[in-house]
C-alpha cells in the first residue's frame, strides 16, 4: 500500500474495497468489450451495426453520469455504487438471455444497462481522491485502478472459458459470468463506509459552471480525458473484429483484451506516484506519446503479437492520461462544486466515447484496421498540444509571479 496511506487504516480499507470493486466491475466490462462487437455482428441486421451495443453502453454511461453524481451528492456514494452494480447485474443477465434468444434489440438493452453500471463505477476513483489528503490524490487514484490488473488477468480468461457453457448459445455463458461478478460487486460496495458526499460539498461558495469550465486546467483535463477514452474506445472496440478478420480466432480476441487491460492498469502501481512527484503535466505528455506509439505499432503488422503489443501500449497511454487528467481536474473545483464538475467531466468524456464506439464498427467494416488507427491520431495530437499549451502558460505565470502559477 502506498506509504502516504498507511497511517490511516480506515482510508486504506476504503481504498482496498474500492480497488476490489474496480476489479469486479472491470472483469465484467472485459467480457462485454471482448464479445459485444462479435455478438453484435452475429445478431445485427446490418454488419455496420456490429458495435451498436457497445456504443449504446457508452451512451447510457454518458446519460447516467450527471444523475449519478447528483444522486451521490444527495444520498452518498454507497447507495450510488450499489445502484450501479445492480444495473450491471440486470444488464449482464439481459444480455445473456438475448444471446440465447438471438434478439439484437434485447442485447442492445442489456448493454445499455451495463453502461449505467459503468457510469457509477467511474466514480470509484473520485471516491478514492475524496478519501485522502490533497497531496495523495494521485496515488489514491492509482491505487484504486490497480484493481484493473486483477481484472486483466482474470476477466478475459473467464470470458473465454464461459463462452461455451451453454452449447446451444455461444457467448451466453460469458454474460452469465458477468452477472455473477456484478452480484459480487453489490456485496463489496454495500460494505463501504463513506460519508454522504453532500456533507463535504454543501458549504462554501459555488461558482457558475461556465466560469469553472473556462479555466485552462479544466479545459486541458477534459481534453486529455476525452482523447484518452475516445481513442482507446475507438481502437479497442474495433480490435476484436480486426483480429478475428486477420484470421486469429475468438480466443485471440480474448487474449488481446487481457493484454490491453494489463496495459490500462498495471502502470497504476507507479502512475499515481509519478503524478504526485512531478505533477500531472509531464505525465499527460508521456501518455500522449504512448498513444501515438501504439497507433504506429498497429500499422506495423497484423500478427497476434503486433495486436497484443500495440493494445498494451494503447492501454498504458490511456492510464497515464486518465490518472493525470483526473488529478488535474481535482484542481479545478472547490469542495462545494465537486459533484457538478465531476458529472460534467464524465458527461463530456462519455459523450465523445459513445460517438467513437459507434463509429468504430463502421470504420473497421468499411475502411479497415489501418484507417481506424490513422483516424485516431489527430485526437492524440490535439491532447498533446493542449498539454503543451497549459505547460507554457504555467511557466509564463511562474516567471511573472510564483503565486499565480496555478491556472
Amino acid at each position: 500500500m502506498p506509504p502516504a496511506l498507511q497511517s490511516t487504516p480506515s482510508r486504506g480499507s476504503i481504498l482496498l474495497r474500492l480497488s476490489v470493486a474496480q476489479a469486479l466491475y472491470l472483469a465484467s466490462a472485459a467480457i462485454a468489450f471482448t464479445f459485444s462487437g462479435l455478438v453484435g455482428a452475429r445478431l445485427a441486421p446490418d454488419a455496420s451495426l456490429a458495435t451498436l451495443p457497445v456504443a449504446l453502453m457508452t451512451v447510457a454511461t454518458m446519460i447516467t453520469t450527471i444523475p449519478a453524481s447528483l444522486l451521490m451528492e444527495r444520498f452518498g456514494r454507497r447507495p450510488g455504487f450499489v445502484t450501479g452494480a445492480v444495473a450491471g447485474l440486470l444488464g449482464a443477465g439481459v444480455s445473456s438471455w438475448a444471446v440465447i434468444h438471438e434478439s439484437f434489440a434485447l442485447f442492445c438493452t442489456g448493454n445499455a444497462l451495463l453502461g449505467a453500471y459503468q457510469a457509477f463505477a467511474m466514480y470509484y476513483r473520485f471516491a478514492a481522491a475524496d478519501a485522502v489528503e490533497e497531496g495523495s490524490k494521485g496515488r489514491a487514484i492509482g491505487w484504486v485502478l490497480t484493481g484493473g490488473v486483477v481484472a486483466a488477468l482474470f476477466g478475459p480468461s473467464l470470458a473465454a472459458w464461459s463462452r461455451s457453457v451453454f452449447s446451444a448459445a455461444e457467448f451466453a455463458g460469458s454474460y452469465a459470468a458477468a452477472a455473477a461478478l456484478s452480484l459480487l460487486a453489490v456485496a463489496v460496495v454495500s460494505t463501504l463506509n463513506l460519508p454522504p458526499a453532500a456533507k463535504a460539498t454543501t458549504g462554501g461558495e459555488r461558482r457558475p459552471v461556465s466560469v469553472i469550465a473556462r479555466q485552462p486546467i479544466f479545459i486541458v483535463a477534459v481534453v486529455n480525458a476525452v482523447a484518452a477514452y475516445a481513442v482507446m474506445s475507438f481502437v479497442m472496440t474495433a480490435s476484436p473484429l480486426a483480429i478475428v478478420a486477420a484470421g486469429h480466432g475468438v480466443d485471440a480476441a480474448a487474449n488481446l483484451t487481457r493484454w490491453h487491460l494489463l496495459g490500462m492498469f498495471a502502470p497504476s502501481f507507479i502512475t499515481g506516484r509519478i503524478v504526485s512527484s512531478v505533477g500531472p503535466g509531464p505525465v499527460l505528455l508521456a501518455g500522449g506519446a504512448l498513444l501515438l506509439v501504439s497507433l504506429l505499432g498497429h500499422l506495423a503488422g497484423n500478427t497476434a503479437a503486433h495486436f497484443n503489443i500495440a493494445l498494451f501500449m494503447l492501454g498504458a497511454g490511456w492510464n497515464f492520461l486518465y490518472v493525470a487528467a483526473t488529478t488535474l481536474l481535482t484542481e479545478s473545483y472547490r469542495p462545494a462544486e465537486r459533484a457538478r464538475v465531476q458529472g460534467l467531466n464524465e458527461f463530456l468524456v462519455f459523450g465523445s466515447t459513445a460517438l467513437a464506439s459507434l463509429a468504430a464498427g463502421a470504420a473497421q467494416t468499411s475502411l479497415g484496421w489501418t484507417a481506424v488507427n490513422q483516424l485516431a491520431a489527430p485526437f492524440v495530437l490535439a491532447a498533446l498540444i493542449a498539454s503543451l499549451w497549459l505547460a507554457a502558460r504555467r511557466r509564463s505565470a511562474t516567471r511573472r509571479s510564483p503565486a499565480s502559477a496555478e491556472l
